[in-house]
């Protein structure tokens, strides 16, 4: 008789990766962080310009859509894949933190009449919309929220949907900064972000990942300063497996979700 106790671990290919943090403007120099050869040095993030988009919404374009454009289009670009065609998985712990700062101060003074463009780009979805516009995609999106838990939540959702439908789904995982006295709640430092193409098929991966549930305690990173970013940046709870994939070192992770049931990423390398 088989063994049903333990579910079944869900799989996909990874084909592309992106990433921008304080001090790791993109995935090639987190890289190199992460295999030791170079240094961790703190630095404010550095967002790129949100080129793909149209002029108007080019300008309203804040830090976090910025951000989420950012990784999504770098990791599209090392995966060589077409952008209009990918289904997504946004997922952030909370939405744009100093578009929510301006609407707060705004309602707190005699004049409570709130701009549209602010009010539109507070939703938590807002990142998505603007990938929309950007890509020109009509594929299906996934907007997720999950506080401390929302890189896990998202990887979730983008591999069942993997394992379910059988094509490519794009996760985007990112976070931003709040300022004070927001902060004093929420002390994000910085805003980063990640972003994982995965797919059934092998073509063109980097390796395989397989997920299941744990109650393990999560995995942490010997380099103090990478480590202060996976503890203060829930996108960031993704390096260790990151680490993993710099280095072509198979073996399993464990990241945090919601405890007390952590996630459990098996890495494989394409030889």
């Amino acid at each position: 008789m088989s063994d049903t106790s333990q579910p079944a671990a869900m799989s996909a290919w990874i084909t592309g990766i992106g990433l921008i943090a304080p001090g790791l403007p993109d995935w090639t120099s987190t890289a190199a962080v992460l295999r030791g050869e170079q240094a961790h040095e703190s630095a404010a993030t550095m967002l790129p310009a949100p080129e793909l988009l149209p002029g108007a919404e080019r300008r309203r374009a804040s830090r976090v859509i910025k951000l989420a454009l950012g990784v999504g289009l770098e990791a599209v670009r090392h995966a060589k894949a077409d952008a209009s065609t990918l289904a997504t998985v946004f997922s952030a712990s909370g939405a744009d933190g100093h578009n929510c700062h301006a609407l707060c101060e705004q309602l707190a003074t005699d004049d409570r009449q709130i701009s549209p463009t602010r009010f539109h780009n507070s939703v938590h979805n807002a990142a998505a919309g603007y990938w929309s516009i950007a890509t020109r995609s009509m594929a299906a999106c996934q907007v997720i929220g999950a506080f401390d838990a929302s890189l896990g939540a998202g990887l979730l959702d983008a591999l069942a949907q993997v394992v379910l439908d059988r094509q490519p789904v794009l996760l985007v995982a990112y976070d931003s900064e709040y300022p004070e006295p927001l902060r004093a709640k929420r002390d994000t430092p910085d805003c980063a972000g990640v972003a994982l193409l995965l797919s059934p098929h092998a073509d063109g991966a980097l390796g395989r990942i397989s997920l299941t549930p744990t109650q393990a305690s999560a995995d942490t990173l010997d380099n103090p300063s990478l480590e202060a970013l996976r503890v203060a940046i829930p996108a960031m709870r993704a390096l260790p497996l990151l680490r993993r994939m710099a280095t072509g070192e198979a073996g399993d992770v464990v990241l945090d979700y919601l405890p007390p049931m952590q996630l459990r990423v098996s890495w494989r390398p394409c030889e």
